[in-house]
């Protein structure tokens, strides 16, 4: 783990200094934190365990009294599941911070074992920026409607169309139930992505959660 956080040190420091571009710095940044939060995952592991499936999810977090202008921290989540346990690490990285996985970046490793799990809870919850964001849009669009020809009623539908995608297509993620208690709730974010969705199917299959039925499933 020392290692990956020095090739990720070092991975900065060279595009500080112009040395390698935007595109490759991101490709290689991903590569090495992913790898350093699989090692530490596997910290959690016993002899012969091995990670079946994983799901990484970069979540974005505007402070009150931060300014609009500043870029916001960054919360990002890692879920490795194997055929015993389900391991998730929280990190939360400021701007130009990198992935450490320790008290640096205030990582949290929680753990559940599948034979714990009894059922997934869907949540949805609206978007209220997104929906705030095509009124504003809208709202330019209609005051100056008269003078804009062609852009006022493209900002128009462009806003009306930005609020009700924010309004009829509604964030959702996946809550894991459990019968002990844990600190924090795992919840499992993005599961329209591939990975989300693969380790929903792996999770159901290992914990045996159709025994459940009371609790909604994805």
């Amino acid at each position: 783990m020392d290692a990956l956080r020095e090739e990720i040190r070092q991975l900065f420091l060279r595009h500080a200094r112009g040395d390698i571009r935007e595109k490759s710095f991101q490709r290689a940044l991903v590569h090495y934190a992913t790898e350093l939060y699989r090692a530490v995952a596997k910290g959690r592991m016993a002899q012969g365990e091995r990670i079946l499936q994983e799901h990484h999810v970069v979540r974005a977090h505007m402070r009150l009294t931060q300014s609009v202008l500043k870029e916001p921290q960054q919360e990002t989540v890692s879920l490795f599941a194997t055929d015993r346990r389900l391991v998730r690490l929280r990190s939360t990285l400021a701007p130009g911070q990198s992935a450490t996985c320790d008290e640096r970046d205030e990582t949290v490793v929680d753990e559940v074992q599948l034979d714990c799990i009894v059922g997934f809870q869907v949540h949805r919850q609206i978007r209220p920026g997104e929906i705030c964001a095509g009124l504003a849009i809208a709202g330019v669009g209609s005051l100056f409607y008269s003078w804009l020809s062609v852009t006022g009623p493209l900002l128009v539908g462009l806003g009306v169309l930005g609020a009700l995608h924010g309004l009829l297509l509604p964030t959702r993620w996946v809550e894991v139930k459990t019968h002990t208690t844990i600190a924090n709730s795992i919840l499992i974010y993005a599961v329209w992505k591939k990975s989300g969705r693969n380790l929903l199917r792996l999770l159901r299959q290992k914990a045996r959660v159709d025994s459940h039925p009371h609790l909604a499933t994805p």
